[in-house]
């Protein structure tokens, strides 16, 4: 399955240009004009990256990143933005507020095209209409439903929470801190030990592919696709 880009861009020739050269290497691609039409999108069906432009006609790039990344924090979307700006605050604002890359116009669509590659190479799992797979795992975070070679599994909402961090970020070491601060927050009291023991039930009950969650001695855990 290829990977899913959303395109957002208010210029229609570039916008055409964009969907043009990234349907040609490959990928599945959604062009939008403006931010409110992809946010529309966005709640019903995830893509694995974003190209947002930062001068769009009502809602800016800068406003609708800051969005995504609130709404969607714990979800690994790639963001590339785009814009005419050259100056390094304009670049600062875009990073800090959560962009993963940063192109400024004008660019080459080969240029675009090896960013686009390069955030998504390490991409192993599949999104479609929300559903989330990573081999025989498949996590819906619309419905908070899961299921294993297509049988239904039911977790708790905090296994439930760390198997979506763990799908989102394949081969990516989680620290226990880290798994701690998004999943049980920044009050929670409790020591590493309950992220251990959430993960000893999630392996079980995720049977044969339990062992597809390893152990990062003394930092965490971390997601080996089957």
């Amino acid at each position: 399955m290829s990977n899913l880009i959303y395109n957002v861009e208010d210029d229609a020739s570039l916008r055409e240009l964009i969907k043009y050269a990234l349907t040609n290497a490959g990928y599945e691609v959604m062009s939008f004009e403006t931010a409110e039409e992809m946010l529309t999108v966005l709640s019903e069906r995830l893509p694995d990256l974003i190209i947002l432009d930062i001068m769009l006609p009502q809602m800016d790039g800068i406003e609708t990143l800051k969005i995504i990344r609130d709404k969607y924090k714990n979800i690994g979307i790639k963001i590339i933005m785009l814009t005419a700006k050259s100056s390094e605050v304009c670049k600062i604002t875009g990073l800090d507020s959560g962009a993963d890359d940063y192109i400024t116009k004008p660019f080459s669509v080969l240029e675009l095209t090896a960013r686009v590659k390069a955030h998504l190479r390490k991409y192993t799992v599949a999104a479609s209409d929300g559903a989330l797979v990573c081999g025989p795992i498949a996590l819906n975070p619309f419905t908070r439903s899961v299921s294993v070679d297509g049988l239904p599994l039911t977790l708790t909402y905090k296994e439930f929470e760390l198997l979506y961090m763990f799908i989102r970020c394949p081969e990516v070491v989680l620290e226990r801190d880290i798994l701690l601060k998004e999943i049980w927050g920044y009050d929670y009291f409790g020591g590493g030990r309950t992220v251990d023991i959430h993960i000893k039930n999630l392996r079980a009950k995720l049977g044969i592919y339990g062992d597809c969650i390893v152990s990062v001695r003394g930092v965490g855990y971390s997601l080996k696709p089957a």
